[in-house]
């Protein structure tokens, strides 16, 4: 069989069960037996994918046998494969938490039966946006993933929901419209939106034409990256979510921009990185983003500024223009999107335990010693703390960053550690409001383990389990994040595409 086939499968097959879990719309076990089996299916496939780029090199599939390169080209290299592998894993455990109660938050009528659909349309949308190897195809794995990342955000028509949403809706508008601006000024300049071909042909532009460009599309992956000035949204759109939906949201959404932002400066500005606008521009994410969290007194936005912050350190990755920052970016991506999903699940499950995420209002959560363990394991992971992957992580990037002596990134190397001390802070404050404050005598909203469904404990558990594995098998991750840069830098990627070219 030609591996190259399996390449659409990832985004074909939760399409296809989207369809069936409308069907089931009545049955929402079934929904989520469907759902999960689904995404544990495009896992495994995405992890044959894995395997056959790191053996082999890039998998490419060309979608219809046109001519000169014209058609749409599905492409799962080192990178690719990768994180749709870590997507459909967070995904796969995610998708057992949702209840009525959680996403119709006490509004009548919600229509729980949509959010499965959606939720797999979404993942589609995230995966085809990860494997698309030319502009517009990315396009519209954005447009995908966003459309259903609407109805999502507002699950329960609820006042505070749709105000949220609304905004999100908006900037999410206002960054598509910029893209398809940006892809039609691309398409009229070089006549191609393919990530093989644009590199030689942008080259070819006058330099004025190739920084509008570049600063457009930038623009554009900053917006939905959450990178300073760029962020102001999501503080606000994410918390009002249900927990599973803000848990998928926080560990991929975002990690899809700064996907884009890997593809925009490695393949299509390989000699143009604008190293010294994005150093700036991380330490500014880094910075404001977790002085934000420091700021806050309600869980998720408290976690959602963190998520701003720890964007910096990917852009730092990146803006280096090395092959060992890259691969230092890559690791830490995937990191994150694990830590700071099981961080937004468990804090789901703190809000079921202790009725709330206000810090005012949480307390004496010590008492449930495995919700306790379960927090602070990915909230130590988070801060930095040796020998976890944070820490692993967070070396790795200052080391790349050491190793250029730029002024600069010796700057951003400073912003990384304190970002990082008051990162540790920051989530400390919550163990120790949280699990340690006294509620008083007269509060009896602590409730046990015993209010949430065995299943939602063991996924918690599993989700919390892989963030702590990561340690275990954080050298061959690395060995591969390393690799994906050096495909991606030196060539392979656009060598793979033309080869396959119809």
């Amino acid at each position: 069989m030609d591996l190259a086939n399996l390449v659409p499968v990832p985004v074909l097959l939760p399409l296809l069960a989207a369809g069936v879990t409308l069907i089931l719309a009545r049955h929402p076990a079934w929904q989520r037996v469907v759902s999960a089996t689904t995404l544990a299916l495009v896992a495994v496939l995405a992890l044959v994918l894995c395997l056959a780029a790191d053996a082999q090199g890039p998998v490419v599939l060309w979608v219809g046998a046109w001519p000169d390169g014209l058609g749409i080209v599905l492409v799962a290299d080192r990178l690719s494969s990768l994180l749709v592998l870590v997507s459909s894993i967070v995904t796969a455990i995610v998708v057992i938490f949702p209840s009525r109660r959680d996403i119709a938050d006490s509004a009548a009528g919600a229509p729980v039966s949509v959010f499965h659909p959606t939720f797999l349309v979404l993942t589609a949308g995230v995966a085809n946006a990860f494997l698309a190897g030319d502009l517009f195809n990315l396009f519209v794995g954005f447009e995908i993933l966003l459309f259903a990342s609407y109805v999502l955000i507002m699950l329960g028509a609820t006042r505070e929901r749709v105000r949220a949403g609304s905004t999100y809706v908006v900037v999410s508008v206002i960054s598509s419209t910029l893209f398809l601006l940006a892809i039609s000024v691309v398409y009229g300049a070089t006549g191609t939106v393919s990530f093989a071909q644009l590199p030689e042909r942008l080259a070819a532009l006058d330099p004025g034409m190739q920084l509008t460009i570049q600063l457009l599309l930038l623009v554009v992956f900053g917006i939905k990256a959450a990178i300073f000035p760029l962020q102001a949204w999501l503080p606000d759109s994410y918390p009002t979510a249900p927990a599973s939906v803000t848990a998928v949201f926080a560990g991929l959404l975002t990690k899809v921009g700064v996907f884009a932002i890997v593809r925009l400066q490695t393949l299509l500005f390989p000699d143009s990185p604008l190293t010294e606008l994005l150093l700036v521009v991380a330490i500014l994410t880094m910075l404001v983003g977790i002085l934000g969290a420091l700021a806050q007194g309600e869980i998720k936005r408290l976690l959602s500024f963190t998520l701003v912050s720890h964007i910096g350190y990917m852009l730092l990755g990146i803006a280096l223009g090395t092959e060992i920052g890259l691969g230092a970016a890559i690791f830490y991506i995937v990191h994150h999107i694990l830590v700071q999903t099981a961080l937004f699940i468990v804090v789901g499950l703190i809000e079921r335990v202790g009725g709330s995420t206000s810090l005012a209002r949480l307390g004496g959560l010590a008492s449930v010693p495995l919700l306790a363990a379960l927090y602070l394991i990915p909230a130590l992971n988070l801060g930095g703390i040796p020998p976890l992957s944070g820490f692993l992580g967070k070396v790795a990037l200052m080391d790349a960053a050491l190793a250029t002596d730029s002024p600069l990134a010796l700057a951003a190397v400073v912003a990384g550690v304190a970002t990082s001390l008051l990162t540790l802070i920051a989530v400390i404050r919550v163990w120790q409001r949280a699990f340690w404050q006294d509620r008083g005598e007269d509060d009896d909203r602590v409730h046990s383990l015993r209010v949430l469904p065995r299943i939602w404990v063991v996924a918690a558990s599993g989700l919390v389990a892989i963030t702590v594995a990561l340690t275990v098998i954080a050298g061959p991750l690395t060995d591969f994040a390393y690799r994906a840069a050096v495909d991606i830098r030196g060539g392979a990627y656009q060598s793979a595409v033309e080869e396959a070219m119809p």
